[in-house]
């Protein structure tokens, strides 16, 4: 006679077996210690506050220690080994009652505790160092700001056009003179770029060397065409240095085979001013060696380089109006009498 099955049995069988395994699992809670985690003042918060940690906007939490059930912190630690979590927490001030200008401590315990990121993860903090933390707030003022166009050197770019040509921004109140100026920096294609059709930028403040400050809105800049000043020169009085590095200082001498070629006259476009400086530098061509040259079983063979004052440079009032020319040189070993004794 077939027997019946049970189905209702098995069901609660089954049942008591995965609460057993549930209970097991949360019974067996670990312990895991996270070096990676950072405290950041959120992007939403208040524009007319400046939040800082030592006038840094995030700062590292050494140690957090997290305890759970075995299964997330398995989790956890396959997560932070993927990259796919990391342990970045959010300080929106207002919601921590810490919106007056002075000094703050945050109990980073109890600030980690109320995360909602823990409370996804199924854990729990133990503890973290440091536990507390000193945040500064200072309330800032609404200031209407020129707006200044500079290049990638910071340097001003002469006759830029900025639409608006003042922007409104939160500053410390303390802020005069050249302060309220907010900056907008330009890149050399997008310098080039302006002088053909406005381009876009959104100006920014620097509150301290780390935190920098974005206005609300964007403003559009063009920049005039640019007027040739430069004149064509020729430099027939070029002097030539080695720059060897200092492993072959002392063991070589170099010999230049095409010394007629490289020493034959420059040809450059600058401002006059670019080209007495030039005219002036100890060593208008400089041959660099470096150690691999004297490894080499080839023929020798280097790009001279040509050396423009760097002031000039910058300002793009100093050009090469030819092929650099390609230097051929031998290293000669010295004999071991020339050669300096590093013991003396």
């Amino acid at each position: 006679m077939v027997k019946k099955v049970n189905f209702g049995k098995i069901a609660v069988v089954i049942f008591i077996t995965i609460l057993i395994w549930v209970w097991a699992d949360l019974a067996l809670d670990e312990e895991f210690s996270v070096s990676s985690a950072a405290i950041s003042v959120a992007k939403s918060t208040n524009p007319s506050l400046w939040v800082s940690f030592d006038n840094e906007s995030s700062v590292s939490i050494e140690k957090v220690v997290l305890k759970g059930p075995a299964s997330r912190i398995a989790d956890v630690k396959r997560q932070l080994n993927d990259g796919s979590l990391a342990f970045e927490f959010f300080l929106d001030p207002e919601r921590e009652a810490i919106v007056d200008s002075s000094e703050h401590n945050l109990n980073v315990l109890d600030f980690l505790r109320k995360s909602d990121k823990i409370r996804r993860l199924g854990l729990t903090v133990e503890s973290c160092e440091p536990d507390i933390l000193s945040v500064n707030v200072v309330e800032l003022v609404k200031r209407s700001l020129d707006v200044r166009c500079v290049n990638e050197d910071q340097n001003p770019i002469r006759d830029a056009i900025v639409k608006p040509a003042q922007v409104d921004m939160f500053v410390p109140m303390d802020w005069a003179g050249e302060k309220l100026i907010a900056q907008v920096q330009l890149t050399r294609p997008e310098i080039d770029q302006a002088r053909l059709a406005a381009i876009r930028k959104v100006p920014y403040i620097k509150l301290t060397a780390g935190q920098t400050r974005k206005a609300p809105i964007a403003v559009r800049i063009t920049t005039p065409q640019e007027e040739d000043t430069l004149s064509d020169y020729t430099i027939t009085t070029a002097t030539l240095g080695f720059s060897l590095s200092a492993n072959l200082q002392g063991r070589y001498r170099v010999e230049v085979t095409n010394s007629d070629v490289v020493m034959s006259a420059i040809t450059i476009r600058a401002t006059p001013e670019a080209k007495r400086a030039y005219e002036n530098m100890r060593y208008q061509v400089i041959l660099e060696i470096d150690d691999d040259n004297a490894k080499s079983t080839e023929p020798l063979r280097k790009e001279l380089i040509y050396n423009f004052p760097a002031e000039y440079v910058r300002r793009d009032e100093i050009v090469l109006n030819q092929q650099p020319v390609t230097a051929r040189f031998k290293l000669l070993p010295l004999s071991t009498e020339a050669q300096p004794n590093p013991g003396h």
